[in-house]
C-alpha cells in the first residue's frame, strides 16, 4: 500500500478498525488460566473502583484499572499467601491486628478475590477517560470493556485539562497538552475528538464515553488549533452560537504560552468544518481584562441571553450573539471597581451612601481571589464587603477557590459549582461543592466531595447534558504536577478521571443557600 493511500479518509479507518479489531483477538487470546484477578468494589455500590492500588511487601505495585481490576501475572506469586497494602484517593480499606490496611491473599493462576473497600468521599470515581490501558487489566483477563477503545485511541498515553460543547449535534472534546507513547514531547495544540450523546446512541455516562479522535496522516491526535508563534496554544470558553442565517458556529478563546507559563497573547478561534479544525478570527494583547475564558453556559436576564464564562463563580459575560463574542469591547465582567478599572491599579466604586457598587461593567477587571485580596490589604474593601467569602459548611474555615465550572441544576433549582480548592491537602488535590441562586455568586457554603493525597485534580468540568437531573457528572486532570509528589501513578497520571455526584446526599445540604444576600443584576 502506498503511504499517500493512507491519506484518504475512508481508507484510513478501514485501516485503524482493522487494527483494533486485531489487537482486541489478540489480547482477548491471552491465557487467563495464566492470570490471577483482583477486584476492588465500592462496599456502598457494588461498583468496581478505579486507581486501587494494591502493593506487596516486597513493593510490587499493582493499580485497578477502570474495571476496578487488577491482573497479576507475577510468577513468583502463584501458589503464594500475598499481603497487598491497599489504599486509594478518597477510599480506605480496614486495618487488620498490627494496624496495616491490607489483606492477605492466596494467588492462584486462573482464580480470583473480591475486596470492598470503604469510600469516603462524597463523589464516586467511575473510571479514566483519556490515557492508555483504560481497561488494560480486564483485556489481560479476556474481558470485554464497555469502551470500543480500551488499550490505546489515537496513540494518546495522557492529555491535560478538557473544554467541551455539542456542536452540529455531537458532543465535541478538546484537551490541553497530549502526550503520545512514541516519544516524550507529544502534541501542544489542542487535540480533540467527538462522541454520540447517551439520546443518540452514545454510552450511559455511567459506564463511558466512547471517544472518535480527529487523527493525522500518522495515526496519533491531529493538531486541532494551532495557531502562530512559539509554545503551545491552549483554549478556554468553548462555545456554540447561532449567526443570523440560524447556522451553529463554535468559537473559543485561545492563548499562547512560552517558558514558565507566560501567556504573551490571547486571541478568539472558530472551528471551520471543511478544515476539521480551528481557525484564527482575532488576536488581542494579553492584558486585556475581559475575554473568553474558563466553561461557558447560557444564562437569561431580562429577557436577554448572554453567555458566561465561569471558574468558581461566573466572572465574564458576554451577550450571546456571533457579534456580541467577536467584540471584547461587549464584554462585562463581575466587579466592584469603577467601570474602566484595572487589576494594577484598582479602585473600588461606592454609591451616595458609601456601599460597595458590585455589578457586570463593560471593559472592567472582574473580581478574583488576587484582585480581592490587593483590595482586601489596601483598605479599600471590609471583610464583610468581600464577595468571595466561601467556607467550609462543616467547620467555617475560609476555602480558596481555584478553576471550575457553574451550571444550573434543575434536581437541586440551584445553580452549582464544582471547584478545586487552592492549597488543600496538596496544592490543587481537593474538589467542592457549593450553591448559589445566581451564578455569579454570592457563593457561601461549601462541602468537600473529592480528596487527594498529595496529588492533584484540576480544573474540574462538569457534563451537564449527561444528566441534569439527581446525578452530576463531572471530570478532571489527575497529575502530580504541581503537588510535590515525585511518584506518578501508572496509567493515569496526567489524565482525565470521571466522577458522579449523588445530590440526595445528605451531606451537601450544608452547602444550599442558607444565606439569602440579593444578587447583582
Amino acid at each position: 500500500m502506498k503511504p499517500s493511500a493512507l491519506r484518504m479518509p475512508w481508507l484510513r479507518a478501514t485501516v485503524v478498525s482493522f487494527t483494533v479489531v486485531m489487537l482486541w483477538n489478540v489480547a482477548t487470546a491471552l491465557p487467563a488460566e495464566n492470570v490471577f484477578a483482583i477486584r476492588v468494589l465500592d462496599d456502598q455500590t457494588g461498583r468496581g473502583v478505579p486507581l486501587v492500588e494494591l502493593k506487596t511487601v516486597a513493593n510490587q505495585r499493582f493499580v485497578t484499572d477502570s474495571a476496578g481490576v487488577v491482573a497479576i501475572r507475577e510468577p513468583e506469586l502463584f501458589g503464594q499467601t500475598v499481603f497487598f497494602h491497599i489504599s486509594s484517593h478518597g477510599y480506605e480499606f480496614p486495618k487488620d491486628g498490627f494496624g496495616f490496611r491490607g489483606k492477605q491473599i492466596k494467588v492462584e493462576s486462573g482464580s480470583e478475590a473480591t475486596l470492598k473497600i470503604k469510600r469516603l468521599s462524597i463523589a464516586e470515581r467511575l473510571y479514566r477517560v483519556t490515557g492508555a490501558g483504560i481497561y488494560a487489566d480486564s483485556v489481560l483477563l479476556g474481558e470485554k470493556p464497555p469502551i470500543e477503545r480500551p488499550l490505546l485511541n489515537a496513540q494518546v498515553s495522557g492529555s491535560d485539562s478538557v473544554v467541551t460543547a455539542i456542536y452540529r449535534g455531537r458532543l465535541h472534546w478538546f484537551w490541553g497538552d497530549t502526550n503520545r507513547p512514541k516519544y516524550p514531547l507529544g502534541l501542544f495544540h489542542v487535540p480533540g475528538a467527538t462522541s454520540r450523546l447517551p439520546s443518540d446512541g452514545g454510552l450511559d455516562p455511567a459506564v463511558g464515553v466512547n471517544l472518535e479522535y480527529f487523527v493525522g496522516d500518522d495515526g496519533f491526535a491531529k493538531a486541532m488549533c494551532k495557531m502562530p508563534g512559539d509554545g503551545p496554544t491552549w483554549i478556554f470558553g468553548l462555545t456554540v452560537l447561532r449567526d443570523a442565517d440560524g447556522r451553529e458556529r463554535m468559537f473559543c478563546g485561545y492563548l499562547k504560552v512560552r517558558g514558565n507559563f507566560d501567556v504573551y497573547e490571547r486571541g478568539i478561534a472558530e472551528f471551520d468544518d471543511e478544515r476539521r479544525e480551528f481557525v484564527h478570527r482575532q488576536r488581542f494583547d494579553k492584558d486585556v481584562p475581559l475575554y473568553p475564558d474558563g466553561h461557558p453556559l447560557l444564562h437569561k436576564v431580562e429577557g436577554v441571553e448572554y453567555v458566561y464564562f465561569t471558574e468558581a463563580a461566573a466572572v465574564v459575560r458576554v451577550r450571546a450573539t456571533v457579534e456580541a463574542f467577536r467584540d471584547l469591547s461587549q464584554y462585562e465582567g463581575f466587579s466592584c471597581l469603577f467601570p474602566g478599572g484595572r487589576e494594577k491599579s484598582p479602585q473600588v466604586e461606592r454609591d451616595s451612601t458609601g456601599k460597595v457598587v458590585w455589578g457586570w461593567k463593560r471593559d472592567t477587571a472582574p473580581i478574583r481571589w488576587g484582585l480581592q485580596e490587593k483590595l482586601l490589604k489596601s483598605g479599600q474593601l471590609k471583610p464583610d464587603e468581600a464577595w468571595l467569602k466561601l467556607q467550609d459548611a462543616d467547620n467555617g474555615k475560609p476555602v480558596i477557590a481555584h478553576a471550575g465550572s457553574v451550571t444550573w441544576n434543575e434536581h437541586r433549582r440551584r445553580w452549582v459549582s464544582i471547584f478545586t480548592q487552592h492549597f488543600g491537602s496538596s496544592l490543587l488535590g481537593e474538589i467542592w461543592y457549593s450553591e448559589a441562586d445566581a451564578p455569579e455568586g454570592p457563593w457561601r457554603k461549601a462541602t468537600k466531595i473529592i480528596t487527594h493525597d498529595k496529588y492533584s485534580f484540576y480544573n474540574p468540568k462538569k457534563h451537564p447534558y449527561f444528566s441534569a437531573g439527581r446525578f452530576l457528572f463531572f471530570e478532571g486532570t489527575y497529575t502530580h504536577t504541581f503537588s510535590g509528589n515525585p511518584d506518578q501513578t501508572p496509567r493515569y497520571d496526567y489524565n482525565q478521571i470521571m466522577y458522579r455526584l449523588d445530590l440526595d446526599d445528605e451531606r451537601l445540604n450544608k452547602s444550599q443557600v442558607t444565606n439569602r444576600d440579593e444578587p447583582a443584576k
